[in-house]
C-alpha cells in the first residue's frame, strides 16, 4: 500500500519482489539513448583534459542544474598532484551549459576559469566530483556536500583515502579539516600480516579511489558505494575491483567497508567493476555498474545495470548486457563511460549524466583525444519491463501461444484505491487486468473478459472494467493479473 501521507504508490517491476508468479514472459531492459547534442559540456579549456567523475543536481523549485565534474590540468599548476580539480556549470534546461569563470584558483595562463576545488597536493592525485545536496541541512553551510579521494597529512603522517568538503552553495567550497575520514590502499601489492607496519599504505579489504555518495533514505543515513579492491590468485592485493560501501550518520564519521558485489565466474577473465555508483528509486537500489574490460584498448568501461532491494544483496540480472555502451568510434565517450549516483529524474524521462574519454581508463596515456559529459535518458520508470516470450508451446497448454504471457501480482490491499494505471507499451498488442480473490480465484464482474483492452505506447493507461469500477469492489487484499499479447509492462501505480 501507498506509504502515509502519500496518495500515489508506485510499483517497478524491475524484479519478482511484487510478482507471486508469471508464466510465457521474460524480463527486458531498457536501453539508455543518447542526447542528441552530445556531449552537453565539451572540452573547451586546457584544464579540462580527460573529463571523468561528475555529479549533477536539479534545484526542484527553479529547475537549474549544476554539475561537478573532475577534469586534468596537464601539469598547469604548482605541483603534479594539483592537476586533477573539480570543475562547474550551469544550465537551465540540462543540455547547454555555461561555465561561469571565478578567480579562486590560478593555474598557468588561467587566472580565471571554472575550478571550485584542487586537491590537497600530497602523495599522489585528488580523485572524484561526488556531491549531494541536503535540502535541510542543520548548518546552511553544509547544505552541498562532496566526498572525494585525496592525501592528507605530511611525512610519515600522510595517508590516502576518503575526504570531504561543505559548501552553501555548491560553489565555495570548504574541505572539512579532519582527513582522511576513511583509510584507504594505495599501491599496495603484497598482504601485510596484521601486525606489520612496514607498509602503512596496504590495507586489506579497504575502499578505493572512486567514492560516490548517497543519502540512503531507507537507512536514513549517509552511503558510499565505490571500488574496493581483492585479492587476486596468487593472493596478491590490488587484483580486481569489486562493490564495497561505507556509511555514516553525520557524513564525517564512517563506518568500516563492506564487500558487497564481486565479478564471478560469468565474467569474463579481464573484466572488473572499475566503481559503482548506487541510487535509490521507487523502492530499488540500482547502480549503473562500471565494466572495465582490461584486455581491450588500454582498459575500457561500457554500463551494466545491477538491482537490489536492500543496497546490500545485489543482482546482476542482465550479466553482460549492457545498458549504455561505448559511443562510436572518435566520439568523445568511444573508450570509457564514468556513470554517477545522481539522475535527474523529470516528468517524462531520467536522464542520466556521465563523464566520457576516447580511449582506455587506466592509464595517462590510453585516454584518448576527446573527452567531456554526456547525457542519456530512459522513459520515466522503464529501467526494466516484462513482455511475453514468443512462443509457449508447452504439452500443458490447449494450444501453442505466440507473444502472449500473464503476470500474477502478490495481494494488494485496494480498500482505498480509486485508479490503478499501468506504465506499458502496447503500442503492437493490448493488455487486459483482471482481479483474483487473495486466494487465486476470478472476482466476477472483473475479469479479463470483462476488462477494457488497453493499447497504444502510456505512462499512465488507466485499468478499468466494462461494468464495474474500483469504487465498486468490496474492502479487501486482491491479487492483479496481467494480461499481455505483444506488450511489455514496466510499472503499475495505485491512487487513493
Amino acid at each position: 500500500m501507498a506509504p502515509n501521507g502519500s496518495s500515489d504508490h508506485t510499483i517497478l517491476l524491475a524484479d519478482d519482489t511484487p510478482i507471486l508468479y508469471r508464466s510465457g514472459t521474460e524480463r527486458i531492459v531498457t536501453p539508455f539513448k543518447r542526447c542528441a547534442n552530445n556531449p552537453v559540456i565539451a572540452q573547451d579549456y586546457p584544464w579540462e583534459v580527460a573529463i571523468a567523475w561528475s555529479s549533477i543536481y536539479r534545484n526542484p523549485e527553479t529547475g537549474k542544474y549544476q554539475l561537478w565534474y573532475q577534469g586534468y590540468a596537464e601539469n598547469q599548476v604548482a605541483k603534479r598532484t594539483l592537476d586533477h580539480p573539480v570543475c562547474y556549470a550551469e544550465s537551465d534546461d540540462g543540455i547547454h551549459f555555461k561555465k561561469p569563470m571565478f578567480d579562486f584558483f590560478s593555474i598557468e595562463r588561467s587566472p580565471k576559469n571554472n575550478i571550485v576545488m584542487l586537491g590537497n597536493g600530497g602523495y599522489s592525485y585528488r580523485y572524484g566530483a561526488w556531491v549531494i545536496v541536503d535540502p535541510n541541512p542543520s548548518e546552511e553551510s553544509q547544505r552541498y556536500k562532496m566526498s572525494y579521494f585525496d592525501f592528507s597529512g605530511e611525512g610519515d603522517e600522510e595517508n590516502p583515502g576518503l575526504h570531504v568538503a561543505f559548501s552553501p552553495d555548491g560553489i565555495h567550497w570548504s574541505k572539512h579539516p579532519q582527513a582522511p575520514l576513511s583509510l584507504m590502499a594505495y599501491g599496495a601489492k603484497e598482504l601485510p600480516f596484521s601486525d606489520d607496519t612496514s607498509h602503512p599504505w596496504h590495507r586489506a579489504l579497504t575502499m578505493s579511489d572512486a567514492v560516490d555518495s548517497i543519502y540512503d533514505p531507507i537507512r536514513k543515513i549517509y552511503a558510499i558505494y565505490g571500488k574496493m579492491w581483492i585479492d587476486g590468485p596468487d593472493g596478491s592485493m590490488s587484483w580486481k575491483h569489486a562493490m564495497g560501501r561505507i556509511e555514516s550518520d553525520d557524513f564525517i564519521h564512517w563506518s568500516q567497508p563492506e564487500l558487497l558485489l564481486t565479478p564471478d565466474d560469468n565474467d569474463p577473465s579481464s573484466v572488473e567493476f572499475h566503481s559503482s555508483p548506487v541510487f535509490y528509486y521507487q523502492g530499488y537500489y540500482f547502480s549503473l555498474l562500471q565494466i572495465l574490460n582490461r584486455a581491450i584498448g588500454g582498459g575500457v568501461i561500457d554500463i551494466e545495470l545491477a538491482i537490489s532491494k536492500d543496497g546490500k544483496a545485489w543482482q546482476r540480472p542482465f550479466q553482460n548486457q549492457f545498458v549504455l555502451n561505448r559511443g562510436s568510434a572518435e566520439a568523445f565517450d568511444s573508450g570509457s563511460i564514468f556513470t554517477n549516483a545522481t539522475p535527474v529524474v523529470l516528468d517524462d524521462e531520467i536522464r542520466f549524466y556521465y563523464g566520457g574519454y576516447s580511449g582506455g581508463a587506466t592509464s595517462v596515456a590510453g585516454r584518448g583525444k576527446l573527452t567531456g559529459i554526456g547525457m542519456a535518458s530512459i522513459p520515466k520508470d522503464r529501467f526494466i519491463g516484462i513482455r511475453p516470450v514468443p512462443l509457449s508451446d508447452q504439452p500443458t497448454l490447449r494450444q501453442p501461444l505466440e507473444h502472449r504471457g500473464q503476470i500474477t501480482l502478490k495481494p494488494l490491499d485496494l480498500s482505498k484505491i480509486h485508479t490503478i494505471t499501468l506504465n506499458a507499451d502496447a503500442s503492437q498488442g493490448s493488455i487486459q487486468v483482471e482481479l483474483l480473490t487473495e486466494s487465486g480465484y476470478r472476482v466476477r464482474g472483473y475479469s479479463q473478459e470483462e476488462a477494457i483492452s488497453l493499447s497504444g505506447d502510456s505512462f499512465h493507461h488507466s485499468v478499468s472494467w466494462k461494468n464495474y469500477s474500483l469504487n465498486d469492489l468490496p474492502d479487501g487484499s486482491y491479487m492483479l493479473r496481467i494480461h499481455l499479447d505483444r506488450a511489455t509492462v514496466y510499472a503499475l501505480t495505485l491512487k487513493s
